[in-house]
């Protein structure tokens, strides 16, 4: 984040997580991208010692009572250690935390959310289903009241932490009734990791690897009812809430991610000659980092603007439309980002030499993961035409048809 919108509170974070980017070593980065750690409880550890994790909750449940702007600098900065960095930072302490925070009860946050955020437990969003990804009321995982506990059963894919994680944010059907309404017949679970749980099976991914990304299948798993989080039936209100951790969550961690690969191809054309000359000096190269600059610094305004309104409580529905436009828009720039930095690296840039390489192949996964790109799409064009429509009204605003020329030729004006 730009840092004279921050406040010395929020550089005193920026400059600590900084420096747990630094105390990172090599050799971890280096065997995530392998798969030989499966899942980095050592990172996330230190993070919590560091008092890093969680930071816009609550003192009492073990966060710094910051804000939305703080979180999106704050992901930044995780993410330029690597995509997988951020993902597996910010899927526990800013997404699952997130959702028992606003919905979960105080039994709930003492459980779960403390020891979490003290790195002495572990956790995952349960949401994707293989017969279905971004149409989340189309869950199949179903969850039967027994009285006291649910049994449930089904199966949830691609889920970051699924080797690793101790317990579960999960939505499940609960209303088998097919005439009930989409929004009340799901209901979001906390599980926790125990018999009937099972990691079936690890993705072999192109990148964003070490993460624990797995298959789980759930068997007749006992669910006590103290575990549903919100209301029985309730989690519309759940998943709507987590869509702003979920997508400007990802976002600002997309920056961090693409801003490495800007700062290699800056110094490789600043050092390499071609010609006889330093390659920066050719239009060529230097117009395409100074798109890149570009893109990265209009990324960084949006997740700060979107940030800003999402503190100040604007109302839900214009939140929607900033973070999806916020998410598709950061996640596309910085793809194109690092897509510029390794073209004028040339080839040395698709080898192994450099990191560019791997931050090509875990970027890719932004435009994908906490929803596509053509969601986005259509949440904002739905909120967009339900906004308009609410704010422009003929007697509170200037009629802008009216200035042109021949304004008033209706006879041209043909709508049917």
């Amino acid at each position: 984040m730009f840092d004279y919108m921050l406040t010395d509170a929020q550089i005193k974070i920026r400059d600590e997580a900084r420096e747990l980017v630094k105390w990172v070593p090599r050799q971890m980065i280096l065997d995530m991208d392998q798969d030989k750690i499966k899942f980095p409880k050592e990172f996330l550890q230190e993070a919590a010692r560091r008092n890093l994790l969680g930071c816009r909750y609550p003192k009492k449940w073990g966060g710094r009572d910051m804000d939305w702007v703080t979180t999106c600098m704050l992901m930044e900065e995780i993410g330029t250690l690597g995509y997988e960095f951020a993902c597996v930072f910010g899927v526990g302490a800013e997404l699952v935390c997130d959702a028992i925070i606003q919905h979960g009860t105080d039994e709930q946050k003492e459980k779960y959310v403390k020891p979490l955020l003290a790195g002495k437990i572990f956790a995952a969003e349960c949401l994707t289903e293989p017969r279905g990804g971004s149409d989340f009321f189309g869950a199949t995982t179903i969850a039967e009241d027994k009285g006291d506990h649910f049994i449930l059963n089904g199966q949830k894919r691609f889920i970051v932490g699924g080797e690793g994680a101790d317990f579960f944010l999960l939505y499940a059907r609960t209303n088998k009734d097919p005439k009930a309404k989409p929004q009340e017949s799901i209901t979001a679970f906390i599980v926790d990791r125990g018999p009937g749980v099972d990691t079936k099976y690890l993705y072999g991914l192109m990148g964003c690897r070490g993460g624990g990304t797995a298959r789980l299948v759930f068997k007749d798993v006992k669910v006590p009812k103290e575990n549903i989080l919100g209301k029985l039936n309730g989690a519309y209100p759940v998943f709507n809430t987590m869509m702003i951790p979920e997508r400007l969550g990802t976002a600002s961690m997309t920056i961090g991610a693409a801003r490495p690969a800007l700062d290699i191809a800056t110094s490789y054309t600043a050092q390499r000659k071609a010609f006889g000359q330093i390659i920066a000096q050719f239009q060529g190269v230097s117009f395409q980092l100074a798109e890149a600059v570009m893109l990265l610094d209009a990324a960084r305004a949006m997740a700060y603007a979107t940030a800003r309104a999402v503190d100040a409580g604007v109302e839900m529905n214009r939140i929607r439309r900033m973070v999806s436009e916020s998410k598709k828009f950061i996640t596309e720039s910085c793809q194109k980002v690092v897509h510029n930095s390794m073209q004028v690296l040339g080839g040395i840039g698709y080898t192994n030499v450099f990191p560019v390489e791997r931050i090509y192949r875990d970027v890719r996964l932004a435009s994908i993961w906490t929803g596509t790109s053509e969601v986005m799409s259509m949440i904002t064009a739905h909120e967009w035409y339900r906004e308009f429509f609410k704010k422009h009204k003929p007697q509170q605003s200037r009629d802008y048809e009216i200035d042109a020329e021949n304004a008033f030729a209706e006879e041209e004006k043909i709508y049917e």
